[in-house]
Formats: structure tokens, C-alpha cells, sequence
């Protein structure tokens, strides 16, 4: 059973959308330049590590199979090795790994009803230090409906702790957006909606009392709270924490909302029409509208931050839609090198990076006064899993893209020393995002060899 919290937060995140399309009828001041974004795309299951890692040094390596389809935008990416996360060392399968991604942290294994993700992931705290500059302080989307339970046969963790990116700490995930047109609406919601969708009972009257004044909610109650508080045991003290802190980001998001900090507006407009209802008929309908909505989000500025997770830590989308595919993605890793079998495994991932080259090609389209949005984004891909048959984690898949407004030199195959903490990137990128951190997870420095 997943965490009220998640809920909570869910409904704190969401309540800078409706003055949107107010900020932007407003004519407030906009930036002078375009903001720097920066997206993280998961992919589940390892690759095929003779068919990821390339022979060659710097700008001279050779495109690997599963580097193919990104052969014309190797200009426009790094290609980082020998980065890992030693916490997730004998953790067993899938589960742990997906939210030490982007966290680094040591993931618990728990019974399910206490998640311990480790830490907050590198997304949820650039969102916490920056995100009240957007509507959205970050945009999480995914594939795959959150799993439940115990996963008895990979070592016994919480299939939730796979299910889940993006971390606001570590026992509250935060969710992610499945279906298109919900994701499309969190962009352009009504403003002059009376309920702001995603707030319970419970918190809607003390939104009204938000927008009657600057009065804090918290100040208000915070005598008697104090004593609820203290006739509580340490439980209902933890529910009690929890609760406020939902409450004041509520109140943080509000008074964002009234205080809309400077936009970045893009000259003309991204055709898009909104998705229809569900969850698309085609799982590459499904994928590629999701892109779209993330690209959207940041050509409108209504975010500077996102995850994209193409699947869970062990999904199982089929894909006998692709020629000479029977089978499921996390069957199919499971390859026991068995040629038939592993080149099926090799024709998925080769769909997924596919799928990023059409994500990066779309952001390298759109022209933002001279450069492109691509130019003004970093967006990394990749996964916790090197070899998705053996579930080695040693030199991870990654790929960073863009040009980080020129704080990237891409166009290059960076290796870093062997077992480089994967945080000293994560590190390196907050401190991109005008975050000045001196550490991030089991960082030892900002990742080097970058620009």
C-alpha cells in the first residue's frame, strides 16, 4: 500500500497551475534569454553491453547497434562511461536500482508499507531550489501504472521502490502522469476552474482561505497544532509532520502563484492538439505523446524540469509489435546469451533510442532566437542496469544531450575514471542549474571533462 504522502505532495505540486494562461495574458516582463532545462529519461532493463560501449576515443568512436539511431545527432550528445552507484552493489535485481538512479542513496528493503528510497532523487531537489520559478515546478511522466506488493523473487523489495523515479524524499515518491491528455491538461488547465483538481476535501477550504489572504494557514493553527502534536505518539506525530508539510507546500505553491516570477515565451506556437481520453492504442502512440507533451512543457516554460520513465525497474510491455520480437522487455533481458533470444532483447533497445533521436531532433527543430531548444536543455538517458541479462551495474548506459546554454561541449565518448560516482554528474548538472551544491548523494565533485 503506497504512502498518503504521495498523494499530499501530489496535490501540493499541482496547485501553481491555474494561473498559467493568467501569467501569460498578464504581459509581465519576460527573460531576456531562454532558461536552461534539463529532462531525465529512464530506461529499464540494461542493454546489450558489446552493442552500447564503442570502440574508438573522443570525437573518434564507432556508432555501436544500439547507437545507431542517434548516428546523425552524435554532434549533439556525450556519450559518459564508467559511472555507478556503489549502494546499489548486492541489492539485488531490478526494485532498488530505479530510484538510486537519480539519488544515489542506499534503498532499504522494507515490507512496503515504510518506502525507503535512499534520498532525494537530483530532479525533486533542483525542483525544491528553483521550481517556484514555473508553474510547474516539474513535470513527472511514465508508461507504466505504479505496481504493488512485494517482489518475493528479486530479493524481496517493494515493487513501489521501481515504480517510481522522481523522490521528494526518501519516503515519498512523487507521482507520475500515464495518460496523455491528463498530462496535456496539468499544462493548460482552466484557470477559472472553482477546484483546483487533485485536492481533496481536506485541503480545499484552507485554498480558500489562502486566496482570501496572505495569512498563513500554519501561523493560524500552529498553537493548537502544537498540541495535537504533543498528546500524539511518535506515529501520529510523524502523520501530523507529514500533513504540514503538505500544507505548506501548498501554501508555497499559492504564493508563487500570486508573485509569477519572469517567463520565457517562445515566438509562435507548438502545434499540438490535445490527446484523447486513455491510454493510446499503440504503445509508440503512447511513448511519442509523451515526448511531446515533455517538449511542449519546456517550449512553454511551464517547467524547467522533467522524468520520463519509458517503463518500471522490470517491465513487461510486449513488444511482439516489432518485426522478428516475441515477447516482453524484461523476459527478453533475461537473454542467458541464447542468439535468438538476444538479438530480440538488442531490437528493443535499439526502439528506445530511437525514440530518444526523435525527442532530441523535435527540441532541435525549434529555434529559440538562435539557438535551438536543444541547445538550452540537458537531457540525460539511460538506465541502472549495464548488462540487463546479468544485472551489472558497473559503467552504466548514459547518455547526456544538448549544450546546457554552452556549458556541455558535446559531439564527444567522455570516460571518466573507473567507479566515478554517478552523483558527480547529477552534481554537475545542479550546480549547471544555477544550484550551488557542494555535494549530492556519494558525490566526490562535480563530474569533469563536461564542457
Amino acid at each position: 500500500m503506497l504512502s498518503r504522502r504521495l498523494i499530499l505532495r501530489g496535490a501540493g505540486a499541482s496547485l501553481a497551475l491555474p494561473w498559467l494562461e493568467s501569467v501569460a495574458a498578464a504581459g509581465e516582463d519576460r527573460l531576456k534569454e531562454p532558461p536552461l532545462r534539463v529532462a531525465f529519461l529512464f530506461m529499464p532493463n540494461g542493454v546489450r553491453p558489446d552493442h552500447w560501449t564503442p570502440a574508438g576515443d573522443a570525437e573518434q568512436y564507432e556508432i555501436t547497434p544500439h547507437l545507431k539511431p542517434l548516428e546523425s545527432l552524435t554532434k549533439d550528445f556525450l556519450l559518459i562511461e564508467n559511472l555507478w552507484h556503489k549502494n546499489t552493489i548486492g541489492r539485488n535485481g531490478h526494485w532498488p536500482k530505479v530510484p538510486a538512479w537519480l539519488s544515489g542513496g542506499y534503498v532499504e528493503r522494507t515490507v512496503g508499507s515504510d518506502l525507503d528510497s535512499g534520498g532525494t532523487t537530483v530532479d525533486q531537489l533542483a525542483a525544491q531550489r528553483i521550481g517556484l520559478s514555473t508553474p510547474l515546478p516539474s513535470l513527472e511522466l511514465g508508461i507504466d501504472s505504479p505496481r504493488t506488493g512485494i517482489d518475493t523473487a528479486g530479493g524481496g523489495f517493494p515493487r513501489a521502490l521501481g515504480s517510481f523515479l522522481s523522490w521528494a524524499d526518501p519516503k515519498s515518491p512523487v507521482p507520475k502522469e500515464i495518460i496523455p491528455q491528463l498530462a496535456f491538461d496539468r499544462l493548460f488547465r482552466n484557470p477559472k476552474a472553482k477546484v483546483v483538481s487533485g485536492i481533496d476535501s481536506r485541503h480545499h477550504s484552507l485554498v480558500e482561505s489562502l486566496q482570501r489572504d496572505d495569512t498563513s494557514v500554519l501561523d493560524v493553527v500552529r498553537e493548537q497544532a502544537k498540541a495535537l502534536r504533543a498528546r500524539g505518539g511518535k506515529a501520529d506525530q510523524a502523520r501530523l509532520d507529514e500533513y504540514f508539510d503538505s500544507v505548506r507546500s501548498v501554501e508555497q505553491r499559492l504564493a508563487a502563484s500570486l508573485r509569477p516570477q519572469k517567463r520565457w515565451i517562445n515566438q509562435g506556437k507548438l502545434p499540438m492538439d490535445r490527446p484523447r481520453p486513455g491510454v493510446p492504442d499503440t504503445h509508440l502512440e503512447h511513448v511519442r505523446l509523451m515526448l511531446d507533451i515533455l517538449v511542449l512543457a519546456f517550449w512553454t516554460d511551464n517547467t524547467r524540469i522533467a522524468s520520463f520513465m519509458f517503463g518500471d525497474a522490470q517491465s513487461a510491455q510486449d513488444y511482439s509489435f516489432l518485426s522478428g520480437v516475441k515477447g516482453n522487455f524484461h523476459g527478453l533481458s533475461h537473454h542467458r546469451d541464447i542468439p535468438e533470444t538476444r538479438e530480440q532483447y538488442e531490437k528493443i533497445i535499439n526502439w528506445h533510442t530511437t525514440q530518444l533521436a526523435y525527442l532530441l531532433n523535435r527540441m532541435k527543430s525549434l529555434d529559440e532566437g538562435g539557438s535551438s531548444l536543444l541547445d538550452n536543455s540537458m537531457i540525460l538517458f539511460g538506465g541502472s542496469l549495464k548488462d540487463g541479462n546479468r544485472h551489472e551495474v558497473e559503467n552504466l548506459p548514459l547518455l547526456l544531450a544538448g549544450r546546457g546554454k554552452g556549458t556541455l561541449r558535446p559531439g564527444r565518448r567522455l570516460r571518466a575514471p573507473e567507479k566515478t560516482p554517478f552523483c558527480n554528474l547529477h552534481l554537475a548538472l545542479l550546480n549547471r542549474m544555477g544550484i550551488p551544491e557542494k555535494s549530492f548523494g556519494d558525490s566526490t565533485g562535480p563530474l569533469e571533462g563536461l564542457s
